[in-house]
């Protein structure tokens, strides 16, 4: 238990240039406390002890503005930054080193019983305000792009952005196990919507086609001009 304290602090650390103490990270960083709440929730509910667990998280709840149903599973070394408005479901997993920011939701998009959350794979970043719903796999290495809505399974190292979701940015054919290259709020300055994209290209396209136009209208207008003075020639002579 204290090695997984340790690890919650250190973590904040690294991905946080913010925090400036210890004792500033235990005392005023919600998702740290959120987390620490949680493994007491968790137990509890694996314990059988359901109402119990569910009023320990609600007062989680309360004290934090993040919603982590008890039976969710939640790997080491997580870190949730700022947090408010984050909602974890009660099947969703999140791997070891994953990081979300404020209002991120791993929902489910049915209400049958059984697995309807999503599975977060290592190392995963989750922009803030990003939905994830459905019983998929994120995988290793991935990133979400802030405000995104993803509904279908993410390759592992890819970056996807946009609603629904789409692939910008596609990763190697393994994740890196290694600590993955931060990048606030899981995009990079040079990603752009992948419509915006489309319509850019198509622009361009456009542009070309309308140039090829013009060549060959001037070119028509010179066969053209140069048969009318054939033309005049030939009635000259």
């Amino acid at each position: 238990m204290l090695s997984h304290i340790r690890e919650d602090i250190q973590c904040v650390f690294e991905r946080d240039p913010a925090a400036r103490s210890v004792w500033e990270v235990i005392t005023c960083y919600p998702g740290f406390h959120a987390l620490q709440m949680h493994r007491f929730s968790h137990m509890l509910w694996k314990l059988q002890l359901r109402w119990l667990a569910r009023f320990s998280s609600h007062i989680a709840r309360f004290l934090t503005g993040i919603e982590i149903h008890p039976g969710a599973t939640i790997g080491r070394r997580v870190f949730i930054d700022h947090g408010m408005g984050v909602v974890i479901g009660e099947t969703a997993e999140i791997g070891d080193g994953c990081t979300l920011y404020h209002g991120v939701t791993l929902g489910g998009v049915s209400w049958n019983k059984g697995k309807r959350h999503p599975t977060l794979g290592r190392n995963v970043v989750v922009g803030a305000g990003a939905k994830i719903l459905g019983p998929f796999i994120v995988g290793e290495g991935a990133k979400v792009g802030s405000n995104s809505v993803v509904v279908k399974a993410v390759p592992a190292g890819a970056t996807v952005v946009g609603i629904p979701a789409r692939i910008v940015e596609a990763g190697p054919g393994h994740a890196d196990v290694g600590r993955m290259a931060f990048d606030a709020y899981a995009v990079t300055a040079d990603i752009d919507d992948p419509l915006n994209k489309v319509l850019l290209a198509l622009g361009t396209r456009t542009e070309d086609i309308d140039g090829r136009l013009a060549e060959i209208l001037a070119r028509l207008e010179g066969l053209e001009n140069s048969s009318n003075a054939a033309d005049l020639r030939r009635k000259a002579g």
